[in-house]
Order: structure tokens, then sequence, then C-alpha cells
């Protein structure tokens, strides 16, 4: 694990939390992007892993079938030197004390402290003033646009980030930590952040609990610390920023377009006294399957792959419904949460709750060209259904421009496509 060694290093990750491993993953790669890595999501199976000969292993305590106290029990039985990272949330000096006759190499507490993790990491697989080069593999010879984002479908991170989240954090850090209300006020517009600390505060919830289906919500739940470590570990991750200007384009479109459905559904649902935040939230998810494929074409064109205009206005088409099902399935965001998201494209059969039909409603609004009036909309089934008349939907329309935090960056890109538009998403099937 120096430079003297030319052969990469094996890191063994044992951690049950998903997304916990995933951010394990994301942090490793990037102090050593080369590392040969072997995930485990339980002590049984990171047992079986050690006859691979890490290099290095970063184990949960509390993990399932051999919780790692007793996996570097057998490790360290073989012998004292293979580093071994222990963490827990258990940070009681009884605790500790029980651990440290094993020598681990370090014992970090839960939620983790990233800098810290970091700066081990570095002086575990690198050697001081070592630099690591890894280049974007090419495409394989033959490959094609459509086999590449058939096969990201089922691993695609979701979509780009839009907010700043070094300076939403400091913004939200005072004296007293991390303040979640400030915090969920400066990263709300981002359907990324807020999709992801949904989706792990559920995996985290007590089966008696109910469903997370807000930011705030998913913040309260996961708690400052580990809030904080997930949104920062979005940063890592590749293309977590789109620099491809005809991709930041047409993000600039999907992002504008789940605002402006988040407003009026928040609007909508205060109007009519429903969930506001539920509705706001399911609005500004509801183009993450485009934002996703969009990201996905990012790292076809820096793997060398062609890309034009045709070529994203095909994909977006072909997969933006499908990369967004297998995100919100694999994420396992909360049923309710998916159906009100589908109820912006179109209505299923059966009878319709408030709720649906104000997210289908609010979906319309959205969708609806600047120059073209409110009667058709006030005349369909959804608004005679709500009895929201011309008059309603007129007021409702002032809601046209939200209030956003975008960066800066990011703000350019949506003034930069005012002019010319990218063509919407599919309005027949939800993405």
């Amino acid at each position: 694990m120096s430079a003297a060694d030319p052969a990469p290093p094996c890191v063994l990750i044992a951690e049950g939390d998903p997304w916990v491993r995933d951010m394990l993953r994301e942090m490793l790669l990037s102090v050593r992007c080369d590392a040969r890595l072997q995930v485990c999501a339980d002590g049984s199976e990171a047992l079986t892993a050690l006859a691979s000969k890490p290099d290095l292993i970063i184990a949960a305590r509390e993990l399932t079938g051999l919780d790692g106290l007793d996996l570097l029990r057998k490790v360290r039985a073989k012998g004292p030197g293979l580093p071994f990272i222990l963490m827990s949330s258990r940070s009681d000096s009884a605790s500790v004390r029980e651990a440290l006759p094993l020598h681990p190499t370090a014992y970090l507490s839960k939620p983790l402290d990233l800098d810290n993790l970091r700066k081990r990491l570095k002086e575990l697989l690198l050697a001081v003033g070592e630099q690591i080069a890894c280049p974007v593999p090419p495409l394989q010879p033959g490959a094609s646009l459509p086999a590449f984002l058939e096969q990201r479908r089922a691993t695609a991170d979701g979509g780009p980030l839009f907010a700043d989240v070094q300076v939403a954090i400091k913004r939200a850090l005072n004296p007293q930590g991390l303040n979640l209300k400030v915090l969920e006020e400066e990263v709300r517009s981002d359907p990324q952040v807020t999709a992801v600390l949904i989706a792990a505060a559920n995996s985290a919830a007590l089966h008696r609990d109910a469903p997370v289906q807000t930011l705030l919500q998913a913040l309260n739940k996961l708690g400052s610390t580990q809030s904080m470590n997930l949104i920062l570990g979005l940063t890592l991750k590749r293309s977590a920023r789109l620099t491809d200007p005809l991709l930041a384009q047409h993000a600039a479109h999907f992002w504008n377009l789940s605002l402006h459905t988040a407003e009026y559904a928040r609007s909508l649902a205060r109007m009519l006294d429903l969930d506001e935040e539920r509705c706001y939230c399911a609005g500004l998810l509801h183009c993450l399957g485009d934002l996703a494929v969009l990201r996905c074409l990012q790292e076809w064109r820096l793997a060398g792959g062609e890309l034009d205009e045709s070529h994203v206005h095909t994909s977006l088409k072909d997969f933006g419904a499908a990369f967004g099902s297998a995100l919100r399935t694999r994420w396992r965001l909360p049923l309710s949460l998916r159906e009100l998201i589908a109820a912006i494209y179109q209505l299923g059969g059966g009878v319709y709750s408030r709720e649906i039909l104000a997210m289908n409603l609010a979906g319309q609004l959205a969708r609806l060209p600047a120059d073209q009036g409110l009667e058709k909309v006030a005349e369909n089934k959804t608004a005679r259904l709500l009895k929201v008349g011309l008059a309603q939907l007129s007021r409702l329309r002032k809601v046209d421009n939200p209030e956003v935090k975008p960066r800066e960056d990011a703000k350019a890109q949506v003034v930069e496509i005012k002019g010319e538009e990218p063509p919407a998403p599919d309005e027949a099937t939800p993405s």
C-alpha cells in the first residue's frame, strides 16, 4: 500500500446500512481510486471475504451474523499487523475498552466524522506525497448508447446535484451544532439530496414507525451528523455535477419543471387543506429519472462515447421513465409518495384521493406553456373533481417563478435555456 508496492490495495468494507456502505465506498475511492473493494452487508459474508487477504478492513461493530468485534478478534488471531478500522454507534468508555485489547487501528464512533475518516484512509493507503491517477475506463469496442443506459438503469446513482451543499452546511452550522431547519431550507430545492435523505431515513427507520415522506422528516430522523455525512457523501460520486454544457442545459430544464410542479403542488395543497410538504416533495422528485439519465450520459461522454442533441432526446424519451421507476423502487421510497409522483403524469383507474388529484393538476399547470390560457385546464376532469375553477387557477398561476436557492452556475444555466427549451418529458409515463 505504498509507492514501492505496484499492486493497488484490497479493502474489505463490512457495513449493514446500505447508505453508510455506499458512502464508505465513495469516500475510499476518493482517497485511493484504484483500490480493489469487497463490500459486505453482514459479518458472515465478511468472514468469508477474509480469504482474499485484504490490506485493510473497515467494519461496523453492529453487524448481523458475526459482529465487527468478533470479526476483529478472528483477524487478530491470525496475526497483529492487518489494519482494521472498527466503527460503532457505541462510544461509551466500556465499549471502547472492550475493543482496545484487540488493537483496532482506529475505533470510530457513528455517525462518522468524515474528515477524520479521510485522514485515516490517506495515512493507510497513500505514501507521503503519493498521487494515484485513475483515468475513466474507455468504452468497450462496439458499445452502443442504448445498451450502456440499459446496463446503468439498475445501478444509476440518481440525478446531479444542484445545491451547493458545502455552502448549505456552513450556513446551517452554529455554535450549538447543525440547525436542521436551516439546512432543510438551504437544500430543499435539490431533488437528489431530497430523495437520498428520504431513502436513507426509511432504510434506518424502525418497522413500527410511519414512513418518512418529506425532507424535514428525513433530516430529523437521521440527525445532524448522519444527514451532513450523507449530503457530503453525494459530492464524492461520479458526475455529481454536470459539466457538459448540452447536458447541463437539459438538466436545468428538468430542474425548473420539478420546481414549478413542486410549488404548484404546495399551493394547491394549501388551498385544499392537504399535506403541503408531502405534495411539494412529490413534485420535486418527479423528474429524477430524466436527471439520472442525463448524469449517465455524462459518464458515457467522459468514457469517449459520442453524444449530440438527438442522442440526448432519444435517451430521455426511451429511458427517463424506466430510470425513475428503478430508482424509486431500489431506494424504497414510500409507496404513497410514489403514487403521488405517478399522478403528476396521469390518473389511473378507480377512486382518486384529493392529494392524487392535486398532484395531477400541479403537473398540468407546470407543463402548460406560458402563452396558453387556463380554460382547458379548468374544464378538465381533475379541476372539476377538485372544484377548482378558472379564477382560482388564475391566482395559482402567479407561482410561475418558484423561490429557489440554486448555485450561481446552475442559475446561469436556467437563464441560458429560456430562449430555446429542450423538449418536455414524455407525459404519458412517470419518470
